[in-house]
């Protein structure tokens, strides 16, 4: 059985906290764009279930491999934080 939260304990602050927190831009593209071709090195790994039930549906609603678009995420990440010069900056509105 979960205890139940009791949100009363919240720090008085709260709303200060949300309002002046940092905003993280979102630089990963939407699952329709996650697929390219490319050299491939195999591995095992393990996901959770989660979230490659999520991946699987929305390669098969875009017809691609969920495997492919896992790697794009991958490869999205690299290339933002690989180089710090030029992590903040790109034209693409999802960087």
């Amino acid at each position: 059985m979960s205890k139940k939260i009791i949100y009363t304990d919240a720090p008085d602050d709260i709303s200060e906290a949300i309002t002046s927190g940092e905003r993280v831009i979102d630089f990963l593209p939407p699952p329709d764009q996650l697929a390219k071709k490319a050299p491939k090195v195999k591995i095992t790994i393990s996901l959770n279930k989660q979230s490659v039930e999520f991946f699987k549906k929305s390669a098969k609603k875009n017809k691609v491999k969920y495997q492919s678009m896992i790697n794009e995420i991958l490869d999205q990440y690299v290339k933002k934080f690989s180089n710090n010069d030029n992590s903040q900056t790109g034209s693409d509105p999802h960087f």
